[in-house]
């Protein structure tokens, strides 16, 4: 580095001898709504699993809810999550062979692999709602007296938001004429 190139960064030091920074403005207004429920079902989690934690460490009398309560939150987070990895589309991904195709080839690898991802999220839906419908009102929670298809109505609204972002995702890849296979380097949000 050149010394008028070091001049030009920013000073952290300043002329007292003390440290001086800031933090860049914090900006939340690009962050997904699925986002904002996972966040919602995590801290519900954490409350629950903190509250399992005191009765049993602190009171020495354990509530026996907690722990059915606190596996249910978790798949919730899990299945809202989700959709936040498909809205970034950053789920796990192989890329190394689509360096050594030809273009043409690798465009129409990466359609077939956003309509499959959509095929798979819809095949999810499906499935959940057969199964729900398979089990009713007659089943129910172990602990809390609750019907189970509450926790796989998550799951259900889980699959049904990663099919509708897997939709957007592919339109994005159409409209933009790549996807994040054919070149890592980029995200969802290039234009």
């Amino acid at each position: 580095m050149s010394t008028s190139s070091i001049d030009e960064l920013p000073r952290v030091m300043g002329a007292d001898g003390e440290f001086h920074a800031q933090d860049e403005a914090v900006d939340l207004s690009g962050t997904a709504p699925e986002a904002w429920v996972a966040l919602g079902f995590f801290w519900l989690l954490g409350a629950v699993v903190f509250h399992q934690f005191f009765t049993r460490y602190v009171l020495n009398n354990s509530a026996a809810w907690t722990e059915e309560v606190a596996r249910y939150l978790l798949i919730a987070t899990v299945f809202t999550g989700a959709t936040i990895g498909v809205v970034k589309n950053n789920h796990i991904q192989v890329d190394f062979f689509y360096r050594y195709m030809p273009r043409w080839m690798a465009r129409a690898a990466a359609t077939v692999v956003d309509v499959l991802r959509i095929g798979f999220f819809a095949a999810a839906v499906v499935l959940t709602v057969l199964m729900m419908l398979k089990l009713g009102s007659s089943s129910r929670m172990t602990m809390v007296d609750l019907p189970m298809n509450w926790i796989y109505g998550v799951c259900l609204a889980g699959f049904a938001a990663m099919t509708v972002r897997s939709v957007l995702v592919m339109r994005t890849h159409l409209k933009r004429g790549y996807s994040v296979l054919e070149r890592p380097e980029s995200n969802i949000d290039d234009r």
